[in-house]
């Protein structure tokens, strides 16, 4: 099992538009065999931090999810609209195998 970490930092002033972004990939990730953990929005602190976990059986399950996003309408869309509302200024992914007891 393989837990994707992605780091965004987003433009405060468009918090609504990367939360509409937020809803349009959850479904996504799962179509494509993952389970999302979700997206978590700034509420103390830093405004310009978002964050977003989601879970995969293995890391070439997420690889493979990856390649299939490319081609898939509704990645894409997704994808155009996070371009178009520019609410995304840069993020960073990273992985992590969960412990559990």
């Amino acid at each position: 099992m393989i837990t994707c970490y992605v780091r965004y930092i987003i433009d405060p002033k468009k918090i609504s538009d990367f939360e509409v972004y937020a809803r349009m990939w959850i479904p996504l990730v799962e179509k494509f065999g993952g389970t999302h953990n979700g997206y978590f929005l700034p509420s103390e602190g830093a405004n310009n931090v978002a964050l977003a976990l989601f879970t995969f059986e293995s890391f070439s399950a997420y690889e493979d999810y990856r390649l299939k996003s490319l081609d898939d309408i509704d990645c894409i869309e997704a994808v155009e609209f996070a371009e178009k509302t520019d609410c995304i200024v840069s993020y960073e992914r990273s992985f992590f195998k969960p412990v559990f007891s």
